[in-house]
């Protein structure tokens, strides 16, 4: 993944090295004392880091003295379990032991002087997580 959009692409509305940052903290926070991968629980490690991002945008993006953020967000984030070798069969896939593979895309009409998106990826116990920021100025 880029560490920065190419030259094209307009400035994020948050430094690309404080994008960084807002997204390792979210994940770190949900998973620093987690074990394990446990499928009951993503849901509410999605949301929390989706939901922490989500503050610290609107947070850091709003001009003093305003009350609006001057952007509208969306968030996306995707864990992947790895797999292990007693989760993996021995079956005909041949996948053996290792990480799934996965692809994500995404695209959208906009103001490309304006809009844009930018993913970061984040590896904990047993997993990946994969969050999306897309940006749409107001």
């Amino acid at each position: 993944m880029p560490d920065s959009p190419p030259p094209k692409y307009p400035q994020p509305p948050v430094p690309i090295n404080r994008l960084k940052q807002i997204c390792n903290d979210a994940c770190f926070s949900v998973f620093e004392k987690v074990e394990k991968y446990e499928h009951s629980r993503t849901e509410g490690w999605n949301n929390s880091i989706i939901n922490y991002i989500l503050r610290s945008l609107c947070s850091e993006s709003t001009v003093a003295g305003s009350s609006q953020c001057p952007f509208k967000f969306a968030v996306n984030s995707t864990i992947i379990q790895h797999l292990s070798s007693k989760a993996s069969s021995t079956g005909t896939d041949g996948a053996g032991v290792g990480r799934r593979g996965m692809h994500s895309a995404c695209g959208a009409y906009w103001n490309n002087e304006k809009d844009g998106t930018w993913s970061f990826k984040y590896e904990a116990k047993g997993m990946d997580v994969v969050v999306s920021i897309i940006w749409i100025a107001l």
